[in-house]
């Protein structure tokens, strides 16, 4: 299992082989909607996998505009990293009470912004944890707080106007995690209007998931997924959702096979709804 150490996800035989190494330190970074009136830091607290610490994306973010979770600035995501005692030395895991499709990996793809190699998430997050028996605790970790060097985030963000700015661009291609019914505006969009960004193609995060077992498919079958959407591996892409999460997991397997220059756009469709020049396709194709 030596091999699956250096890997962007790891399975849970692997995590609990390993899970009292003192170089690992486990992560649940679970984030739900609103919506759902759930709280992911009071389900942390009932339930933990042994070890685990809880990052929260929603205060570990920008303090600037009202868009939720958008990506901190250095200062501020190594204070929050630091108060964890996540440094970039050690091997870190993160999962997520929902499985992949949600937060973990965000914080994955955030902790690699700032300079972390050593991040994996972990594959079928909690449900697959349970289902396969292994040990849960119900007493939260306590950490010990490090100090992180502040380093800027490389250029794999895209922010408004950068994305207005390509919308015509053949070289750059705009992915969207949403599902098929939110992006063409047939089911309900929790952030508001129903629609999608002109020229976007639409791959759901969940067709790069094993539908029983919640855990990612295989690397061959996610490059096939990407093409089969009409994207081309060998140009720029970006990946949007509904704010910014679920986006991440399109990123993570695009790291998968082999991508590793993919963007983000991190407003997503949250974003672009608030935005009076922003143009956009509503239901049935009508333009806005």
């Amino acid at each position: 299992m030596k091999a699956e150490a250096e890997k962007p996800i790891v399975s849970g035989e692997w995590l609990d082989a390993q899970r009292d190494d003192p170089d690992l330190r486990i992560v649940d970074a679970s984030w739900h909607h609103p919506s759902t009136g759930l709280d992911a830091h009071a389900i942390y607290r009932e339930g933990q996998i042994p070890g685990a610490v809880f990052f929260d994306i929603d205060a570990v973010a920008s303090r600037i505009g009202e868009l939720p979770h958008m990506l901190p600035d250095a200062a501020t995501f190594a204070a929050g990293a630091g108060a964890l005692g996540l440094s970039r030395e050690r091997r870190i895991v993160f999962y997520d009470q929902n499985g992949i499709q949600s937060a973990a990996a965000r914080a994955w793809w955030t902790f690699r912004l700032f300079g972390y190699e050593r991040v994996a998430v972990l594959d079928g997050g909690l449900p697959r944890w349970k289902a396969e028996g292994r040990t849960l605790a119900d007493r939260a970790r306590t950490p010990a707080p490090v100090e992180i060097e502040p380093l800027p985030a490389p250029p794999q963000v895209r922010g408004f106007d950068e994305v207005l700015a390509k919308l015509d661009d053949a070289g750059e291609q705009l992915v969207d995690a949403r599902s098929a019914g939110r992006f063409h505006g047939r089911d309900e969009e929790p952030w508001g209007e129903p629609g999608r960004i002109p020229g976007s193609l639409n791959l759901p995060y969940e067709e790069l998931l094993d539908p029983g077992m919640g855990t990612l498919l295989p690397a061959v079958t996610i490059r096939a997924r990407f093409e089969d959407t009409g994207v081309d591996l060998s140009r720029p892409i970006v990946c949007s959702c509904g704010s910014g999460v679920t986006a991440c997991v399109l990123l993570l397997g695009l790291v998968l096979i082999g991508k590793t220059d993919a963007a983000l756009y991190d407003g997503s469709w949250v974003e672009w709804l608030r935005r009076e020049d922003a143009p956009r396709i509503g239901p049935e194709g009508a333009s806005g």
